[in-house]
């Protein structure tokens, strides 16, 4: 983000807060998980702030992200010849690794086997962040003709209302999709909004949650103290979302365990960011159970 641009946003981010146009406090359905007392039946409380990026690249997809207690886990998907594969790279494409057989079928599963929830015995709405590979308006059309066919566990909206269920598909990636999935009147699926989207009037209910590059807007990467100045920012982005019930991320943080990746971790926290975005799942897991109990 350039100087100019920042100062821009800042301006507008300031003007939103100080006038007292927004609305406050999240939403139900954009709060990460319900933490409670361990009861008959549960199981650890999930890490309401983890998420799990390129999560289909690791051993078993989706199922070691929830062996770790994660809320929210991210796929890539291509379409190609009618199917909605899962991979990183057009290289790595694999017909039997649809979007299908490693999510959509095993949450499912789990939905039923744990009396409606991913978790069982908690009030917790899994984030599945769904990045678009390909063009953004035949994907997103394709995938929404496929999350209908799972509609009893996936979020919906309608006139502006939400419902909230076991999991909330928002989606991300090519910017193609927006057109179609506002020109819906029931959605099984959300957008993933930029920081530009904040303060724009478009309500939680549509983009309830807003991604962004963390070199983009910060030059800071955990070693020494964060400047004042990137401190003020962040702690301005956030505020402004929540004052509009949505919910915040960034990815390509410092992910090399070590000192510098504690320190970010560590400051999202104090700054009230929503996700931590990792591909470490025991290192998050464990820094969470730590400092975010």
């Amino acid at each position: 983000m350039s100087a100019y641009s920042r100062r821009r946003a800042v301006a507008t981010l300031s003007a939103a807060v100080a006038g007292g146009a927004l609305a406050g406090g999240l939403p139900a359905y954009a709060q990460a998980a319900e933490h409670g007392a361990g009861g008959r039946g549960r199981g650890p409380a999930p890490l309401k702030r983890a998420h799990a990026h390129n999560d289909y690249l690791h051993e078993r997809p989706l199922l070691d992200a929830l062996d770790h207690g994660f809320a929210s886990v991210e796929s890539d998907i291509w379409l190609v010849d009618g199917q909605l594969l899962v991979a990183h790279d057009e290289a790595q494409l694999d017909p039997a690794r649809t979007l299908q057989a490693l999510y959509l079928d095993p949450l499912a599963r789990r939905i039923r086997a744990n009396g409606g929830r991913v978790y069982k015995g908690h009030q917790l709405t899994l984030q599945l962040l769904i990045d678009l590979k390909t063009a953004g308006d035949p994907t997103y059309r394709a995938l929404s003709e496929v999350l209908r066919g799972y509609g009893s566990i996936f979020s919906s909206a309608s006139g502006g209302k939400v419902r909230r269920r076991a999991v909330t598909a928002v989606i991300s990636g090519d910017r193609g999709a927006r057109a179609p999935m506002e020109a819906e009147r029931l959605r099984y699926a959300f957008y993933d909004g930029r920081h530009d989207d904040i303060n724009s009037g478009v309500p939680a209910s549509f983009i309830p949650l807003i991604s962004g590059n963390w070199n983009s807007s910060f030059t800071w990467q955990g070693t020494g103290t964060m400047p004042a100045a990137e401190r003020d920012w962040l702690n301005l982005i956030v505020h402004t979302a929540h004052r509009q019930g949505q919910t915040i991320r960034f990815w390509a943080t410092p992910d090399a365990a070590g000192e510098a990746r504690d320190n970010i971790w560590r400051t999202l926290l104090d700054a009230n960011v929503d996700w931590i975005n990792t591909d470490d799942l025991a290192g998050l897991q464990t820094f969470l159970r730590k400092h975010d109990a």
